[in-house]
């Protein structure tokens, strides 16, 4: 299952580069990247965390694919 999300948007609307959000939130750079393009789905600590820092809703940034609910 993958989820379409708008991480990379809102970091670049907040003005954050990777690594700068990446630091904040203790994560790599590459789990950052990993996100944005959607190859890993983060935890829901992460998930939250990742909203709080660029003061976003948590389904604001992230949502399923149609085909996942079949």
């Amino acid at each position: 299952m993958s989820m379409k999300n708008n991480v990379k948007a809102a970091r670049a609307h907040k003005g954050f580069t990777q690594v700068e959000l990446a630091e904040l939130l203790g994560v790599s750079r590459q789990t950052i990247i990993s996100i944005e393009v959607s190859r890993y789905n983060p935890s829901t600590v992460l998930s939250l965390k990742i909203a709080k820092y660029l003061e976003k809703s948590v389904e604001d940034l992230f949502e399923l694919e149609s085909s996942d609910f079949e």
